[in-house]
């Protein structure tokens, strides 16, 4: 039964989920400190194998230990900790069904959550647009923590790696937790540059073509250092 909750501590983990964990703790104090949180406003998980990771409902962030650690399987149930899952667990659980996801960040973050109360789609103001795929995608508004906002959620991400959630905040996954966070501080980034350029009296800001997108994700997958 999907939510079962089972009573294993982190004594059960092994020293891969351990270290997953302690990344995990950090990247979601990070959403603290790099202002895309405030309070218990969002979520983070990691996946290792069939496992996922997930922060804690209502558990201020500075307060986890390597004795939270809590983890359910890909269905929803419980089987490390003791600590209740984030409430947006089903949309974490959409994204790693659907996609090869080994990440998920999920934040209110001011700006991402301003633009989905304004647009169907985050204008393409700049090219880092194509590090996610393309224009951003509003998903239709939705109660927090239910299946259909899992599943707009989902058809918003479709060839997506982010997506904006109406009057509520945004999501982002990623190959690893650095890519998924780097993923969520870009769009965030993106929004504010959105919001101020349109702010301008008498201006429209400039947007880019598909194809100067299209352009700029093939540059973008050469970026970088190489081995």
């Amino acid at each position: 039964m999907a939510g079962q909750r089972r009573e294993h501590g982190p004594g059960d983990a092994g020293p891969e989920t351990a270290r997953a964990w302690v990344a995990l703790v950090a990247a979601a104090r990070r959403t603290v400190s790099d202002g895309l949180v405030v309070g218990t406003s969002g979520n983070v998980s990691v996946r290792v194998g069939d496992l996922v990771l997930v922060t804690p409902s209502g558990v201020p962030y500075d307060r986890l230990t390597p004795d939270d650690l809590t983890g359910v399987d890909l269905d929803g149930r419980q089987v490390l900790g003791t600590l209740v899952p984030t409430s947006e667990l089903p949309m974490h659980l959409a994204v790693y069904r659907a996609t090869d996801a080994r990440a998920v960040v999920h934040t209110h973050a001011l700006c991402a959550t301003a633009v989905s109360t304004l647009v169907g789609e985050l204008p393409a103001i700049h090219y880092m647009s194509a590090a996610l795929g393309g224009p951003v995608r509003v998903a239709p508004y939705a109660a927090y923590g239910t299946e259909e906002l899992a599943g707009n959620m989902l058809r918003a991400l479709d060839g997506r790696s982010g997506c904006l959630l109406r009057n509520h905040g945004a999501i982002t996954y990623g190959a690893t937790l650095d890519q998924a966070y780097d993923r969520t501080a870009q769009l965030e980034w993106m929004c504010r540059l959105w919001l101020t350029a349109s702010s301008v009296p008498g201006r429209t800001p400039t947007l880019l073509t598909p194809a100067q997108l299209t352009e700029a994700a093939d540059r973008l997958g050469d970026y970088g250092q190489h081995s």
